[in-house]
């Protein structure tokens, strides 16, 4: 199936018998599976390499922020036709929690009702909300361990203390000011910043029981579920969340739109 925008009338076409040389959205057919983040990463749909910036900006609004879903026979059935295909590769029937993130996206919410027509009745659920931003830290040990204590190929140091001293205040003070800031400005900030990857807790468990919920479960299998993928950064803080709790679980992603090449090797 594909998906076509009509420039005149500023709407998208919903073709799903058919793929087309114009759609900017297909399925994604033999790519479906990917290794991202660390983990087996499975997604719906992605964008033709041709689409126009702003009209991939325009459907990903229109996904995430869709006034009734319900509503829109489309998006259901597009939505549907993703989570039907996940389900015929991993049996979502075997999985024992889904974890997402707080969001005012009505897809994921949808997504869950649709998955449970497939998972085993015991399956739990449970989203990992905004932080505060004062509650936002900086993995400083992992910084220095992957970049300021490289050495050169002599295995000279490759900066002084004197310049890692530099590195580290500046990171203070970007710090004093994330804690200043609302959390959507931080995520906007951020988002492309070299030191996002060490940048944690933007997403934490909701109450005490998520997080012993999420402790307790062990060698099971948990899906985790975004409706876009972009950054990856999102994936990349509840993924975190999560293996700071255990690693004994098998971890499946699923997102609705995303990217084969979100290899990212962040953990």
């Amino acid at each position: 199936m594909g998906i076509t925008f009509d420039k005149e009338k500023q709407l998208f076409v919903f073709d799903f018998e058919y793929d087309g040389a114009d759609d900017i959205v297909s399925l994604t057919g033999s790519g479906y599976q990917v290794e991202a983040f660390g983990k087996c990463f499975y997604y719906g749909y992605e964008f033709s390499d041709s689409v126009d910036g702003g009209v991939r900006s325009s459907f990903i609004k229109y996904v995430k922020f869709s006034e009734s879903i319900q509503k829109d026979s489309n998006l259901t059935q597009f939505i549907q036709k993703a989570v039907n295909d996940l389900n015929r590769r991993v049996n979502l029937y075997d999985y024992d929690l889904v974890v997402m993130p707080e969001s005012s996206s009505k897809v994921n919410q949808y997504m869950l009702r649709y998955i449970y027509r497939f998972a085993q009745p015991s399956l739990h659920r449970m989203e990992l909300v905004k932080s505060l931003p004062e509650h936002i830290s900086f993995d400083m040990a992992a910084y220095e361990e992957q970049y300021l204590n490289d050495v050169l190929e002599n295995g000279r140091p490759r900066y002084t203390e004197a310049q890692k001293e530099e590195v580290r205040q500046n990171i203070r003070k970007m710090m004093d000011l994330i804690h200043q800031k609302d959390y959507f400005t931080i995520a906007k900030d951020v988002k492309k910043s070299k030191f996002r990857p060490y940048i944690m807790n933007f997403l934490r468990f909701r109450n005490e029981e998520d997080r012993m919920l999420c402790a307790s479960i062990r060698k099971q299998n948990i899906l985790v579920v975004d409706d876009v993928t972009t950054s990856g950064s999102t994936l990349n803080e509840m993924l975190r969340a999560l293996r700071v709790l255990n690693e004994d679980n098998e971890i499946t992603i699923f997102s609705l739109l995303g990217r084969k090449d979100l290899m990212v090797d962040s953990f």
